[in-house]
């Protein structure tokens, strides 16, 4: 009885793939970025939990990071009215997240990426002379948000949408009106963040007071983007998680 020869072609793992392998195509690196961003670490298909929000949202570390640095600015601010050491106290701070990550043996990237955009905001202020440039980076990142939604809704590719369709491989998504609904309005709601940070933000920028851009920065800061991030999941997950054909009891 003749016997199945195994194959003679030998199979390379993606692992061992290192010589000649194809370069990743820009859909491939932007389904990798939306895999790292707060969106990519809640699946759509999941009931929302706190823990998983605040693992969303970088843990009680990322958290800390995200709310001393400001904070640090405001008090040495204060209680100086001083420029240098209220630009350079959360940048030290901001080495010594990255100190503690590195003994802790954790990933740093996020923290990197934190202390650039302090440096780079306390070089603006340094450079102008004036504490509210500390601010003007977060600004400009406010009009970016707001500018890349209201042209994905222009050109009908909602930018939630994009993203949850490459996290969950849906690439028919925008045949789905209910989906296309559901990605539309989740987008509008990250267009109306940045543009309410911006119409508070940006007049106390204009009257250079950097003490009540500091206060606004936290309170606009990691309240409203975890409560929109919830009410996201919450979204998407009633669109994404109910599959065509299925059962009504999986469905419920």
């Amino acid at each position: 009885m003749p016997t199945r020869d195994a194959d003679p072609t030998p199979r390379e793992s993606p692992e061992e793939r290192t010589d000649g392998a194809e370069a990743p195509s820009f859909s491939d690196a932007f389904a990798a970025a939306a895999r790292r961003s707060a969106l990519g670490r809640v699946a759509p298909g999941e009931a929302p939990t706190a823990g998983a929000l605040l693992a969303a949202i970088g843990g009680v570390r990322g958290l800390v990071e995200s709310i001393l640095p400001p904070t640090i600015f405001l008090v040495v601010y204060t209680l100086t009215r001083q420029l240098l050491p209220s630009v350079l106290a959360p940048l030290v701070l901001a080495v010594v997240f990255i100190v503690a990550r590195l003994v802790a043996r954790q990933q740093v990237m996020s923290a990197i990426v934190g202390a650039v955009g302090i440096g780079i905001s306390a070089l603006l202020a340094l450079w102008s002379g004036r504490a509210a440039d500390n601010f003007l980076l977060g600004l400009v990142i406010n009009v970016v948000l707001v500018v890349v939604m209201l042209v994905s809704l222009a050109v009908r590719r909602p930018f939630i949408g994009v993203m949850v369709g490459l996290l969950t491989g849906d690439t028919a998504w925008r045949a789905d009106a209910a989906k296309v609904r559901v990605a539309v309005i989740a987008t509008i709601l990250w267009a109306i963040l940045p543009a309410i940070r911006l119409a508070v933000e940006l007049p106390l920028y204009l009257a250079d007071d950097a003490a009540a851009l500091a206060t606004m920065k936290l309170l606009l800061g990691v309240p409203p983007y975890a409560i929109l991030l919830w009410v996201t999941w919450l979204l998407i997950r009633s669109a994404w998680s109910i599959r065509r054909g299925a059962e009504p009891s999986e469905t419920a």
